[in-house]
């Protein structure tokens, strides 16, 4: 039985390699996503670790940020001589360090990184850990002198004696490039700027006596924690202390929300190319199982038993998964080194040779692949064990075949009605976590219910589809749809393959359409200013911008806004952060916000706040209630709820909660903050794009803000919703080439199954070009009816999901029909390209052999 395994696998190899590409397609998208997120791991905890000092001591921090308000913490720079002098201390350092600035070169063009990355500038002191050394050039001296790192300064084309602005929350300042600092370990992609000591403390912190933190050497033979401890009693409370393994462990995790985003992307495609995938590997040894009924009969008759047959077969597809996991891990090795090639374009320059393999990522790549075939084969194994001795006397198909289809029509209904109740019970729901799990059982149960009742709907669907063929391509189009029709439960996988990709693009088409109108609505109601200057990245810019935006003549009314990380004490007991924002008190000159209670005047007047009306029934807020209310900066305050909006109608002007507030009071509790954003109305008789000209030409020196308007904003959020979509797409392009192999595969398969047909209708009279036309519309007819189950799926999927939308706040529903027809005319050419080689195969036999054979 080994010995006719191993044979069948060889002769077969072909066919059962177009299945593995399915597998290794998983396989490297598994693979490769945990090498490159371990590599990324591993190279930035060396760096960390390696630069980090042996105690830091930093402002406190009452909470990490979710959203920056500008300002800058810092501690007294006189702190470094008191730590100075505890016992165990080698040395310590002045730091001087910010992120949140801009540097512009000569042409008023941004020197930062494009990626996403900071820029970074700090003030210059050579330690042995430090991350750069200076390679050309001298140190800098005085305000106007400056160092920039090479990659940036290769990137940006900047020279030793360039100028450069420095734009950083105290003010603007112009330096002068006089040193080039290259750096000695992993580059991360932001651009570093650094100035003498006392510059960075006075440009960039804006006092002479501050530092962002101090940097504590440990004298030799004292440990960390120890040092830690000394240094804790010598400065009391009020400060953050961390060990250099606590701040690279605290690094890393902020770099781990990155390296997830990549992973669950990456994890995404693998899942979709295995799910694709055990649709292809079922339906092509589901296939061959029928074509071998003889071979397998004649096995049974030599005195082989079904566990035999059986193992025989999961044997076949264990050798699949093992051939397949190996390649898919080789692959996702190159799909490794060529996202760390994309990274180093990027900026973040990481090194093939540093590339980490751990034991984890093939034990996952050969759990993956050989699981998927092995529990694909499992099925048709059990149907070969079913294969009579008797067979071996005649040309009989597979038991079960041919059997009626009344247990799928029962299981897939109950399955589709139970689908059917949970989005229903997502669309009653009120509440948006219940309403989302309820939506992800209906997706799970519609799409087991479409797998399973597939087969039921291929002869209705296909009579329908291809019903003009016989009139339009004679007996050829009535063969084609026959053959179609002949085994529906090989149509229906076959199809489901492509069902599964065009679902989750149609379901979540409809979920960015929806989304795209309802901030289209809401923008139109909401927004009342003229202009809103924004930085492009959303971070909030120094309050020079905003100056220079209320002296540009033709400016009336100008409100900013600015976000204070806040964290509320509840009456339930709840302690939630979010992020309020202030306001000016003309808000409702630029913004038209509906309130349930109160009006803006309330709102905004110090002391008090507004909050989404939904939010305090939820946590049992009233009108005038008094809310304990704690900043980042650790100042606490007692603010009265005096409005309560719509949500709605809020315009997007809070976070969770919809908490916004006067800017006096921000002010009050979060001094120092930067403007998130500016509103601008224009002044009565001046022409609004004349306003707008001369806002962008005062505004030329700060690159990384951009004038907008109300359609610029609606695009804004468009290109914002498309980058999801890309997503989507690049998912419904892999399912689709797997798709296409899955077809091509049934094709191929069903060619070697009907060579002696082939052969007797070329006997009589059809010539290539019509057999070629048979296969071709065959696959074509299958293809549309898999995307038309998929459009159906999808588009039950969009409405559960702009269910789950429209419970915070996106009602509007829109289906995009423009990409439900691309989809539709997208499957037909599918169908095309898949039956291409099948179709020229079968017409190329020789119509004697064909004829012969058996």
């Amino acid at each position: 039985m080994l010995k006719a395994t191993l044979r069948s696998f060889l002769a077969h190899k072909g066919r059962l390699l177009l299945s593995a590409l399915a597998v290794i397609l998983s396989v490297a998208f598994v693979a490769g996503s945990l090498i490159f997120s371990d590599t990324v791991a591993r190279t930035f905890d060396r760096l960390f670790a390696s630069t980090s000092a042996d105690v830091t001591v930093a402002p406190a921090k009452e909470f990490d940020e979710q959203v920056s308000s500008g300002v800058t913490r810092t501690v007294p720079a006189s702190l470094a001589d008191r730590i100075a002098a505890v016992d165990g201390v080698a040395g310590t350092h002045i730091d001087a360090e910010v992120q949140n600035i801009t540097v512009v070169d000569a042409a008023n063009k941004s020197v930062g990184p494009t990626s996403g990355a900071p820029t970074i500038a700090t003030n210059w002191y050579v330690t042995k850990r430090s991350p750069v050394k200076l390679t050309s050039g001298h140190e800098p001296h005085g305000p106007g002198e400056a160092l920039l790192d090479k990659d940036t300064a290769d990137k940006k084309h900047v020279r030793i004696g360039d100028s450069l602005t420095v734009l950083a929350q105290p003010g603007s300042f112009k330096v002068q490039v006089v040193g080039i600092a290259t750096f000695t370990t992993t580059n991360p992609g932001a651009a570093l700027v650094f100035l003498d000591t006392p510059t960075a403390q006075t440009r960039l912190l804006g006092k002479a006596d501050a530092a962002s933190a101090i940097s504590v050497d440990a004298a030799r033979g004292v440990s960390d924690e120890v040092l830690k401890q000394r240094v804790a009693a010598a400065v009391g409370p009020s400060y953050d202390l961390k060990t250099a393994a606590q701040q690279a462990k605290s690094a890393t995790d902020q770099l781990g929300g990155f390296l997830d985003v990549i992973k669950y992307v990456m994890l995404g495609f693998a899942g979709v190319a295995t799910l694709v995938g055990i649709f292809l590997i079922v339906n092509t040894f589901s296939m061959l199982i029928a074509q071998r009924t003889r071979e397998l009969g004649l096995l049974r008759a030599l005195g082989a038993d079904r566990r035999q047959v059986r193992r025989s077969v999961l044997l076949e597809a264990l050798l699949l998964g093992l051939v397949g996991s190996t390649l898919g891990l080789a692959a996702g090795i190159g799909l490794a080194a060529g996202l760390m090639a994309l990274m180093s374009l990027l900026g973040m320059k990481l090194r093939a040779t540093e590339m980490v393999i751990g034991w984890g990522t093939p034990v996952a790549a050969y759990a993956v692949g050989v699981g998927v075939t092995f529990v694909a084969a499992y099925l048709p194994a059990r149907r070969a064990a079913r294969v009579s001795p008797m067979a071996a006397l005649a040309d009989a198909e597979v038991s079960g075949i041919g059997r009626p289809l009344r247990v799928r029509a029962v299981v897939g209904t109950l399955l589709a009605a139970a689908g059917a109740a949970a989005i229903a019970g997502c669309a009653a729901s009120k509440k948006t976590a219940t309403a989302s799990s309820l939506l992800g059982l209906g997706v799970l149960l519609t799409l087991i219910a479409a797998v399973v009742a597939g087969p039921l709907l291929v002869r209705p669907v296909i009579r329908v589809l291809g019903a003009a063929f016989p009139r339009l391509y004679g007996p050829v189009g009535r063969m084609s749809q026959r053959n179609a029709l002949r085994n529906p439960r090989r149509t229906g996988a076959t199809a489901s393959a492509l069902m599964v990709g065009i679902a989750l693009v149609a379901g979540l088409s409809v979920a960015s359409a929806s989304m795209t109108k309802s901030f289209d609505q809401e923008i139109d109601r909401t927004l009342g200013a003229d202009f809103v200057v924004q930085n492009r990245s959303f971070q909030p810019f120094p309050q020079e911008i905003t100056a220079k935006v209320r002296a540009v003549k033709g400016v009336d009314t100008v409100v900013r806004q600015r976000y204070a990380p806040v964290r509320l004490t509840l009456p339930d007991g709840r302690t939630p952060r979010t992020t309020a924002s202030g306001y000016d008190p003309q808000l409702d000159d630029v913004a038209h916000l509906t309130y349930a209670s109160g009006g803006s005047a309330e709102a905004l007047a110090p002391g008090n706040l507004a909050m989404d009306r939904g939010y305090a029934r939820d946590h049992h807020l009233r009108l005038g209630d008094s809310l304990p209310v704690t900043f980042s900066t650790g100042a606490r305050a007692r603010l009265k709820v005096a409005a309560l909006t719509n949500m709605d109608t809020s315009g997007g002007f809070g976070v969770e909660g919809g908490v916004f507030m006067g800017l006096a009071t921000v002010e009050r509790y979060l001094p120092g903050g930067q403007d998130a954003a500016v509103f601008v109305n224009a002044a009565s008789g001046t022409n609004p794009e004349q306003l707008r000209t001369a806002l962008e030409k005062a505004l030329d020196p700060y690159p990384q803000v951009q004038v907008r308007n109300q359609a610029d904003y609606k695009k804004l959020i468009r290109d914002q919703i498309a980058v999801m979509l890309y997503l989507v797409y690049a998912l419904l392009g892999l399912a689709i080439v797997i798709a296409v192999l899955g077809v091509v595969n049934t094709l191929a398969l069903s060619v070697v199954e009907r060579t002696r047909e082939i052969g007797l209708l070329r006997a009589i009279g059809l010539s290539r070009v019509q057999l070629r036309r048979m296969i071709r519309l065959e696959s074509v007819v299958i293809a549309v009816f898999g995307a038309l189950l998929g459009l159906v799926l999808g588009l039950v999927w969009g409405v559960g999901i702009q269910q789950v939308l429209a419970l915070q706040g996106l009602k509007a529903f829109a289906v995009p029909w423009t990409t439900v027809i691309a989809v539709a005319v997208g499957a037909a050419a599918v169908g095309l390209l898949a039956a291409l080689l099948p179709a020229l195969r079968a017409s190329r036999m020789n119509v004697l052999t064909a004829i012969a054979h058996e």
